[in-house]
């Protein structure tokens, strides 16, 4: 029997989205990044969208294919991490990513990004970002069995998608009813 691995992956609601930024905060403090390094952000896409943004863990990742030190792996279950030991400080996974998740510490002259909580998952509890999200926009999921006919893999605001293939998924924007007083 083939055993198969879970497919870590996030899960965004646009709708649910308030731009709080409880993810950006939670993701700070569990994992001690310095001032200026932010792993997960939230940003504003357009005049009634936020996205919540990190590392996408890319099924066909960049900062893997360019990282000339091998500093990157990939789990069996999709989590990209960062050998930050084996890291040079080229920088080169910086520009590679389209999403912008390996980030230059210029203290450690290294590159960090997020390596999705799996010390948290691997005890079993969601990362930091996803248990922080006051309204439930952010969640985790496996790739492998997940199916629901309104997510989506690309929404408005959220960078080309064909390269690299990212482990993100999207329910967009319900249109929304406008009622004027006449």
């Amino acid at each position: 029997m083939i055993k198969m691995f879970k497919r870590a992956g996030f899960i965004f609601n646009a709708d649910d989205c308030i731009n709080c930024k409880a993810c950006e905060i939670a993701c700070k403090n569990e994992n001690q990044t310095p001032t200026g390094i932010q792993w997960r952000k939230v940003k504003k896409a357009a005049p009634e969208l936020y996205l919540s943004i990190s590392c996408n863990h890319c099924d066909s990742p960049e900062c893997f294919r360019v990282c000339q030190e091998r500093a990157f792996t990939k789990r069996k279950d999709g989590i990209v991490q960062i050998d930050e030991n084996l890291c040079t400080g080229c920088q080169l996974c910086v520009s590679a990513c389209p999403y912008h998740a390996p980030q230059f510490n210029p203290e450690t002259r290294k590159v960090s990004k997020c390596q999705m909580c799996y010390p948290r998952q691997d005890n079993g509890m969601a990362p930091a970002c996803v248990e922080a999200c006051t309204t439930g926009a952010l969640n985790l999921v496996d790739l492998n069995t997940f199916e629901d006919e309104q997510a989506v893999r690309k929404i408005q605001g959220f960078p080309e998608i064909t390269v690299t293939c990212p482990s993100i998924l999207f329910y967009p924007l319900k249109p929304r009813k406008r009622y004027f007083l006449q």
